[in-house]
């Protein structure tokens, strides 16, 4: 017996970003690495390389969709089976209120479409928060870096001094960028 070539199951765990995952990556790995100096040096300092910014972020993005998914799904099939649908949904009923045609009978489908599309733009809205306060904490830095008054406020230290770990504190600028990503406050926001 011969099976053709097609109809060999892909083995487990071999589920990869899609090019449109890779697409997403590619946009906000440029929007990472900005255009001013400040920004090239931390995004160097991160991730060394173009590449693998888009590797990394690919995968992100193709995990944040299947979550997306796989949240919405258990939603979809929460709502469908809540006896009291309709009394939040304008007396409709979960196939009038998702499905379209006659009777509806795509409901399912589309309720899980809406929901893993609004999940998946509140993560995107997430990241483009953390691509702005990394390019913010990489100015900040550049900043520092160039303060001639950095080392009487930091104990004597020089900025790679304070924030260099290695042995020659080649990783001070990363480090520092690293560090002000994580707490930085947009003054706009509150």
């Amino acid at each position: 017996m011969v099976l053709p070539a097609g109809a060999v199951a892909k083995p487990h765990g071999t589920d990869k970003p899609d090019n449109a995952d890779k697409r997403a990556a590619i946009k906000q790995c440029k929007a990472e690495r900005g255009k001013s100096k400040a920004t090239r040096k931390a995004f160097k300092a991160k991730y060394h390389s173009f590449s693998r910014c888009v590797r990394q972020n690919a995968a992100e993005e193709h995990a944040e969709k299947k979550a997306a998914l796989r949240n919405a799904a258990k939603e979809c099939k929460a709502e469908r089976a809540d006896a009291n649908f309709p009394a939040t949904h304008d007396g409709k009923s979960f196939a009038e209120f998702y499905g379209t045609g006659k009777r509806g009978k795509n409901a399912f489908g589309k309720c899980v479409s809406q929901k893993a599309h609004e999940k998946k733009e509140a993560e995107d809205q997430t990241d483009q928060q953390e691509v702005q306060a990394f390019k913010n904490a990489a100015k900040q830095c550049a900043g520092e870096r160039s303060d001639s008054g950095f080392p009487a406020a930091h104990g004597g230290k020089t900025f790679d001094e304070f924030y260099g770990t290695n042995h020659n504190k080649r990783t001070a600028f990363g480090k520092c960028v690293s560090s002000h990503s994580q707490t930085y406050v947009d003054p706009l926001s509150s």
